[in-house]
């Protein structure tokens, strides 16, 4: 399953060089993840209701292309690994004509108590497997 979340590039996101600053790319990132999650019926407030937390891991970003102002961006989220405690996403920023400004790797762990924690069962829904 691949979910798609659109974004228009604000002014106060590019940097002096009149581009996206490259750690704006990762609230890109996270605001995709969590529409991807609410698109799949995932409980994300039930979840962290029930003591879980799901933190990011490790992001393995590879920059293509600027973004510049104005420029409509779309970001695919699909899940590729879902283990016991942790998943992996895949996500892929592109702007208007398909051009990838940014594809990444995004890990994700379960956590408990400070400790990693296997996924309650109930909240294991179907777009969180590959």
């Amino acid at each position: 399953m691949t979910y798609k979340t659109e974004l228009k590039v604000r002014s106060y996101e590019c940097d002096s060089y009149s581009h996206v600053n490259n750690a704006v790319y990762l609230h890109y990132l996270e605001t995709a993840r969590m529409d991807y999650l609410s698109q799949i019926g995932f409980d994300y407030k039930g979840i962290v209701a029930a003591g879980y937390y799901l933190y990011v891991t490790h992001i393995d970003i590879r920059y293509k292309n600027s973004a510049f102002l104005d420029d409509v961006l779309t970001i695919e989220t699909s899940p590729v690994k879902l283990g016991a405690v942790s998943g992996t996403f895949r996500q892929v920023i592109k702007k208007d004509g398909g051009h990838i400004c940014a594809e990444a790797d995004v890990t994700w762990a379960s956590v408990k108590n400070n400790a990693p924690a296997r996924l309650p069962q109930e909240f294991i829904v179907p777009g969180l497997r590959p």
